[in-house]
């Protein structure tokens, strides 16, 4: 009796704890964040897992390495130099894919590859603290401030705005590029343009969840709601809220039990995924 006492004491001072930390700008700021995020995340996800571009999002962030390490050894903010960085990295290597022979997967690999070297040996050349690297690597959504927030938002409305206006286009060129570019949409306008917002997504979400896992960030929302939307704009809606709410999650998850923020994001993103996984398999099986 006196061990179920003790423990909902603790219970109880743990949720007092919790939601005393709710008050406090930095978490409001956090919330706030993981809603944003998330929405962009479903939102572009959608289009990341029918083009098969999630291996082009994941060089993308482990490539904000050097956009990092540049901007340390150069003494500019490092989120200043990250977003130009992401976006120039990700027009050079798209230009790669379509001026060469080769499959994208090897010149993603390729350039990739030699990123993760140069930033490995430009990150050897600063001395002393470097918070910043293991921010870029793990993510901390706690420490989002203002302009995050700001940038994030910016990136969110153009990418529904340009999306959403062109939905048409886009389901289009997603299904079969070829007949897009026969009923006179201008691929190459429209395939750069959405990877200029994929580029600028990875680097305002690599903050809150690090390079390591922010491609899970974009992938995982939209593959789920996949499993349970065969309509498009149902799918794009279903990714949208996936991607927001499993944020709002892991972001509680990770207040109440003093966790790392982003790996609790992914966790329960990946925790739901499974959920629904097993749920529409059961359905089917019954069908």
């Amino acid at each position: 009796m006196i061990v179920l006492n003790d423990s909902y004491t603790i219970l109880l001072s743990t949720t007092n704890d919790f939601v005393n930390l709710l008050k406090f700008p930095f978490m409001q700021r956090a919330i706030a964040g993981a809603v944003l995020m998330g929405m962009l995340g479903g939102l572009l996800g959608c289009f990341v897992t029918l083009r098969q571009l999630s291996f082009f999002s994941h060089a993308v962030g482990h490539a904000a390495l050097v956009g990092v390490a540049l901007g340390v050894l150069l003494q500019f903010n490092p989120t200043g130099m990250l977003v130009p960085f992401t976006l120039i990295f990700g027009v050079v290597v798209l230009y790669f894919i379509d001026k060469t022979d080769l499959g994208s997967d090897s010149v993603l690999s390729i350039i990739l590859s030699a990123s993760l070297a140069f930033g490995v040996i430009l990150s050897s050349f600063i001395k002393g603290y470097r918070g910043n690297l293991m921010g870029v690597l793990f993510g901390d959504i706690l420490a989002i401030d203002q302009t995050d927030l700001f940038l994030t938002l910016i990136v969110l409305v153009t990418s529904a705005v340009f999306l959403l206006t062109t939905l048409r286009q886009q389901i289009l060129l997603t299904l079969n590029p070829a007949v897009a570019q026969v009923q006179g949409v201008s691929v190459h306008l429209y395939r750069y343009a959405f990877i200029i917002l994929l580029s600028l997504a990875v680097a305002v979400a690599i903050k809150a969840v690090g390079a390591l896992l922010v491609n899970a960030f974009l992938v995982i929302p939209a593959s789920t709601g996949k499993l349970i939307s065969q309509q498009f704009s149902k799918f794009l809606l279903t990714s949208v809220l996936i991607g927001c709410g499993t944020s709002i999650g892991g972001i509680l998850l990770s207040g109440f039990f003093n966790i790392a923020s982003g790996p609790s994001i992914v966790l329960v993103q990946f925790l739901v995924f499974v959920i629904i996984f097993l749920w529409v398999k059961r359905i089917t099986k019954k069908a």
